[in-house]
């Protein structure tokens, strides 16, 4: 068990690798219930959250989910998160553990400046059951889920419990998360872990998993110094909101658009078996600093070691050899395309 954010949250129970290839091959079942679960709601919801994110939420059919950033003006992100739409303008917004106070006191103090209300659900537990089996152990339990598809979300009944279940995940396999009252959570993942395909998996699998499927974990990859373009995460910007803007940092963000930036988010594959960390630096092959790794490890599914970090975009093309200094010896490694995994999300 370890600190996180202020909760004790388990690092591994069997093995870090055996609980990542559990995701891989079977279902892996991961208790997140350290992050924020916030209801916006009023007929001007969908105003106020567009007035803090790049995404495009009014756009959203009810049910229907969206992964983008809240910004500050310079174009920094203050946080990354997940909005569902729920009836008429409310919205569902998960939010990470360590953002999650100053979250909730910037979105309310803007929810209320529109006459809407917020809420957090802290006698929710929240489950994230992944891998390609997944879908089977869940509908096992919760006839019905399966009908979900990829970022959309709906309610559900357990043993007359109310459920709220999503299909999205942070692993690159399909999967769900699952919010039910905290009293329930127990029972409800041991009914899960009855089945032989479902198994435990902690923080350190959960890592692993996230980094081979090229996603960014708040405080290391993205923070308020990184904006959505030089992360990469541009996608994730809607093309109304990109052409009208009314989100903090728009016009900084829409600059980036049409003009480019100096650095950008990569992927990285260092040679031989010793993985890059969070913080060494990367140079050019003429010894020029052009970045910094911001997470690295053991990729399991991929056989080695592999990496994310921030380079000068002449230097971000993959297929590039760049060096990273790991004890203070340069060691090569190639510039990768993200995802290092093919994902298997149902679309």
């Amino acid at each position: 068990m370890v600190d996180f954010a202020g909760y004790a949250l388990p690092a591994r129970y069997r093995g870090i690798i055996v609980e990542h290839q559990q995701a891989r091959n079977a279902a892996a079942l991961f208790d997140v219930s350290h992050m924020g679960q916030i209801r916006i709601c009023g007929p001007r919801a969908i105003e106020a959250i567009e007035s803090l994110v790049p995404g495009d939420i009014a756009g959203l059919a009810k049910g229907r989910m969206r992964y983008t950033q809240l910004t500050n003006e310079n174009g920094g992100i203050l946080d990354d998160l997940i909005v569902t739409r729920l009836d008429g303008d409310d919205v569902m917004v998960i939010v990470n553990a360590a953002c999650k106070t100053a979250d909730v006191e910037y979105m309310g103090s803007v929810a209320e400046a529109f006459g809407c209300q917020l809420s957090i659900d802290d006698g929710a537990a929240l489950l994230a059951l992944q891998g390609p089996a997944a879908e089977t152990a869940l509908a096992a339990v919760v006839p019905g889920a399966q009908g979900l598809m990829f970022m959309e979300a709906d309610a559900f009944q357990w043993e007359g419990a109310p459920v709220w279940i999503s299909r999205s995940g942070y692993t690159g396999e399909d999967g769900f998360e699952i919010s039910l009252p905290a009293e329930q959570a127990k029972k409800f993942a041991e009914e899960l872990l009855a089945n032989e395909a479902v198994d435990l998996s902690g923080l350190g699998a959960r890592d692993s998993l996230r980094l081979e499927a090229g996603l960014c974990l708040y405080g290391h990859d993205i923070d308020t110094t990184t904006t959505p373009v030089e992360a990469g995460l541009t996608w994730s910007i809607g093309k109304r909101r990109r052409q009208k803007g009314g989100f903090p940092g728009a016009d900084a963000i829409r600059q980036q658009l049409q003009n480019g930036v100096s650095r950008r988010r990569v992927g990285l594959r260092p040679e031989g078996r010793a993985p890059a960390r969070e913080g060494m630096e990367i140079q050019a092959c003429n010894g020029e600093i052009i970045g910094t790794i911001t997470s690295g490890g053991f990729g399991p599914s991929v056989g080695g070691p592999i990496a994310m970090g921030y380079v000068t975009t002449s230097e971000a093309a993959a297929g590039n050899t760049v060096l990273l200094i790991l004890r203070g010896r340069p060691t090569m490694a190639e510039v990768a395309k993200l995802p290092f995994i093919t994902p298997q999300y149902k679309r």
